[in-house]
């Protein structure tokens, strides 16, 4: 089987693992199950996932995380070849997977400032992006985000790693990056391809990085608005994790046609569930 796991809420919840997920990913690993990581959060760098779940005990080998950055990277790069320039509100996990593709890469943060410093308009400052990408930028300000307007607005494609409102942190919920998204949405009046969940591109990046068509995986993952919309919107089967954010009374509230293929409480359930995808 092609297994497509979320990870905050599913593998692991904030710094601490879900208990007994890991072994069993192992064992799905062992029997000779592909197993990709998928994740709306755009600040981190593919790789450097690896450590992390490796030191939880997770099968992962390099390409088997796929973050909303890598698949946005990914599909500027198989849709928009001609795409060379790439204005980036963003963290640096996203720059460095838009770099990894050959695109030329230049930070809000960098033209803000060149805007401000010589009187010029964000296009300009960019040096005539044919894209501006928006992620979540921790480091936000004003300016950023009115350069990065200013370049849509002439007519940059307008891409959103993700659209996700909020960003669940071990201090509370955050605003995501979506907030910026529509901050940049309202002031350029455009509305942006959006590549991560719940829309099809990063499962379809995910799958395509083994080899696999999305429509062949089982999608794990602990919220119904992201995970089980993406795996409707590419045809496969779903698992709603109970170990996150939506709960068993969220899900019985589900009209039929957007509840998963089925539910697991925890790593046991998970396991028997499994099997019995494998046997069907």
């Amino acid at each position: 089987m092609l297994l497509l796991l979320d990870l905050d809420g599913v593998l692991y919840r904030g710094a601490d693992p879900v208990p007994g997920v890991a072994a069993v990913l192992t064992d799905r690993a062992a029997q000779g199950d592909d197993i990709v990581y998928v994740t709306n959060n755009s600040m981190h760098y593919g790789g450097d996932y690896l450590a992390r779940l490796r030191d939880m005990g997770a099968p992962v080998a390099e390409g088997r995380v796929v973050s909303s950055a890598r698949a946005t990277a990914i599909w500027l790069r198989e849709h928009h070849p001609e795409a060379r320039r790439v204005l980036v509100l963003g963290a640096g996990g996203l720059e460095r997977e838009l770099r990894d593709v050959g695109l030329d890469v230049v930070t809000a943060a960098h033209a803000a400032t060149r805007a401000g410093q010589e009187g010029i308009d964000g296009f300009d400052a960019a040096g005539g992006p044919q894209v501006v990408v928006v992620g979540l930028d921790p480091q936000v300000t004003y300016l950023r985000i009115a350069v990065a307007a200013d370049a849509v607005r002439a007519g940059a494609l307008f891409v959103a790693t993700n659209r996700d409102p909020i960003y669940p942190t071990e201090r509370g919920l955050r605003p995501g990056a979506g907030s910026l998204v529509a901050a940049v949405e309202i002031a350029s009046g455009v509305v942006p391809v959006a590549i991560g969940k719940p829309g099809p591109h990063l499962l379809e990046a995910a799958a395509h990085a083994v080899g696999r068509q999305p429509g062949e995986a089982v999608m794990i993952g602990d919220s119904i608005t992201t995970d089980l919309a993406a795996a409707r919107a590419v045809g496969c089967r779903s698992i709603l994790m109970l170990t996150g954010v939506s709960t068993r009374a969220q899900l019985e509230a589900l009209p039929e046609a957007e509840r998963p293929t089925a539910v697991a409480a925890d790593a046991a359930e998970l396991a028997v569930v499994l099997e019995a995808f494998e046997g069907g």
